[in-house]
């Protein structure tokens, strides 16, 4: 070993600042001035393999033991996990029985069955496929009389024993009206598929002195202007708008009589096909939505519901059942008039409800709710 190694002497390999030393025996210990170089050895030594073909990547340490290539050769296989097991297929949904109800014309007609509809149209279009008629031909439907009997009036609930009967159009007949007073004394309600029509005339009103207006019958047009797909509440407004002591024609469509031969009629047989015969339950008809089949409603909405109806024929000039539950169903669990009022709004804000009427509504159901009535 040279001696100035073995003492710890060492040379810069790129400027030689210690002249004098050794030059062969050049280690890479760099000065300060200048980064570490390779020796000339190292570079012979790297050139030389270079050559003879072997890599210079970082990856080339030397040849690899025996042991080390087999490790990388044979890879023990790792046994796989056990499949997941697959969780059992859910069980079907359970389906309810086909609910088949029994119909007829009310002015005449064999009986005929109609299922699978979801809203007052579907129904009505179900009839009318049954008749062979339009469905535009249908004013209204009363369960289990085949009379125009408002109290039997189809409305939003459907008993599944309840015998439907189809009211159609009949003979159409123009009235010509002058408001004496700012009521007119008529009560209006729809069929839920476009048509408005009398349900109720006040005794002694103006349209209780023209005894060719009649309940039942469907306001068609005021003034010849057309109100059919109107609802209730639009057309009670524009009665309600006509100028007092100016005269304004009502083209009307009353219901088609039935003949005097036909006999009486009676409910649909018992059947158990496609039926829940239970006798609690309705099918529960809305405007936005599918039908439901529900519970008879209790005690308290149906009270609830005739106070709330009576309310708004007060206010509004209208009967509407279904209307009237609706507003029962937003107010019963409500623990203020607020959080009522807004609850309102949101399935029913196309009424635009008074304040006054919306404060006597929540009042009411509060009445029955308590048992003040």
């Amino acid at each position: 070993m040279c001696l100035l190694l073995s003492l710890g002497f060492c040379t810069c390999l790129q400027c030689h600042k210690q002249d004098g030393l050794h030059r062969s025996c050049w280690v890479s210990l760099p000065c300060e001035a200048h980064p570490k170089i390779q020796s000339p050895m190292k570079k012979r030594r790297n050139s030389r393999l270079m050559q003879n073909g072997e890599s210079m990547g970082p990856q080339t340490q030397g040849p690899k033991s025996t042991a080390e290539e087999e490790e990388e050769e044979v890879q023990p296989t790792l046994p796989s996990a056990p499949p997941a097991p697959q969780s059992p297929p859910p069980p079907p949904p359970c389906l309810r029985p086909r609910l088949v109800f029994h119909t007829q014309l009310a002015h005449g007609s064999p009986t005929g069955r109609i299922h699978g509809f979801t809203n007052v149209k579907e129904l009505y279009a179900k009839i009318a496929e049954v008749f062979n008629i339009s469905p535009s031909e249908i004013l209204f439907c009363t369960l289990n009389s085949h009379k125009v009997d408002m109290q039997k009036l189809l409305g939003g609930q459907i008993g599944l024993e309840d015998f439907i009967f189809a009211h159609v159009r009949g003979e159409t007949k123009e009235v010509e009206v002058t408001k004496t007073e700012d009521a007119l004394g008529l009560t209006i309600t729809d069929n839920g598929a476009g048509y408005a029509f009398i349900k109720r005339i006040k005794e002694g009103s103006t349209i209780d002195l023209l005894k060719t207006v009649c309940v039942g019958d469907h306001i068609e047009a005021i003034n010849d202007q057309s109100i059919v797909g109107c609802r209730h509440y639009e057309v009670a407004r524009m009665l309600k708008e006509q100028t007092r002591g100016v005269a304004f024609t009502l083209r009307l469509v009353e219901p088609k009589k039935a003949f005097d031969m036909i006999g009486q009629r009676t409910r649909a047989p018992k059947s158990s096909e496609g039926k829940m015969v239970s006798g609690k339950e309705t099918l529960r008809l809305r405007s936005k939505g599918t039908a439901t089949v529900q519970e008879v409603p209790n005690e308290f909405e149906e009270q609830a519901t005739k106070k709330v109806d009576d309310l708004l024929e007060s206010y509004m000039g209208i009967r509407d059942l279904e209307l009237a539950a609706t507003i029962v169903e937003a107010g019963k669990d409500k623990k203020n008039p607020d959080d009522f009022a807004e609850a309102l709004d949101s399935v029913l804000g196309d009424f635009a409800f008074p304040d006054v009427f919306l404060f006597d509504v929540w009042g009411a159901i509060g009445d029955v709710k308590n048992g003040r009535v």
